[in-house]
């Protein structure tokens, strides 16, 4: 279930309404200075491309919109279709600079909408949802669980760099904190955090961050090990290349011993379900 749009209260003041109007397929829609995008109603006013009235409106907020940052504050279902429609064209005008007939090739009908949808919807989905409802459940019995957990989660992201897939695995260990949430919600966190343009060296921090913030845990630790397709498809074509990076924090960055079960438990996994 995912999180009801809510603006970005440090972001935003309440005291302040802006409102700009855009044309888009002929369609108006409003942009508050809380930041979400509303549709409206059909209109024949002059305006500016979406895509340009939130670009603005995250400058003037001092919100940075780089390809991994989450931007759900500002995008919400309302508004894909239209910033979709705006995508499929500029995707018509990159396939016909590479001189692709997209009229009478039918493999290559339909591909600018295609690759709009893909982007929004799939492939860099995590820039446009919000975070992920990960509900939690008390540890503070008599009984509790202090131990270590590590979930094993599959991921599938993208580079910033050529826009190529990105596939692999990430390891995140925590000592149980005051609080814990369901297994699943760390794969979701994990794959909230992929589908974005990213390095792999942001993505393993990212990760750390957002599931500290779930269990309230300072001790957590995250190991993914991928493949890229930049370098797999492109440039060194080396195929068999496998990148590997590592977040230790608290006792898993302090305690050789902690660290160690953290390792030999991802070789347990290693050997269950091979990479």
């Amino acid at each position: 279930m995912k999180k009801q749009f809510v603006a970005d209260k440090i972001l935003h003041s309440p005291s302040e309404f802006v409102q700009d109007q855009i044309i888009s397929q002929g369609q108006a829609t409003t942009v508050t200075s809380g930041g979400k995008v509303s549709e409206l109603h059909h209109t024949e006013q002059h305006g500016r491309p979406l895509s340009q009235v939130i670009r603005d409106k995250m400058k003037s907020n001092g919100k940075r919109y780089w390809a991994g940052d989450n931007i759900s504050d500002y995008v919400d279902n309302n508004v894909k279709p239209e910033l979709i429609d705006e995508a499929t064209q500029a995707f018509e005008s990159v396939l016909d600079a590479l001189l692709i007939d997209r009229e009478t090739d039918p493999n290559s009908k339909g591909t600018a909408r295609r690759l709009a949808k893909m982007y929004f919807n799939e492939i860099m989905e995590g820039r446009y949802e919000p975070a992920p409802d990960a509900t939690a459940f008390p540890n503070d019995s008599q009984d509790r669980y202090e131990g270590m957990l590590v979930v094993r989660s599959e991921l599938r992201s993208m580079c910033s760099h050529h826009h190529q897939p990105v596939s692999g695995v990430a390891y995140i260990g925590i000592i149980a904190a005051q609080k814990l949430i369901g297994l699943s919600k760390y794969t979701r966190i994990a794959q909230w955090c992929a589908r974005r343009g990213t390095l792999q060296e942001e993505l393993c921090n990212d990760i750390a961050r957002e599931i500290s913030r779930a269990t309230d845990s300072e001790n957590v630790a995250v190991y993914i090990q991928a493949t890229h397709g930049c370098c797999e498809n492109r440039g060194i074509m080396a195929h068999s290349s496998l990148t590997q990076t590592t977040v230790l924090r608290g006792a898993f960055k302090d305690d050789a011993s902690v660290k160690k079960e953290f390792f030999d438990n991802i070789k347990l996994q290693q050997e269950f379900a091979p990479r």
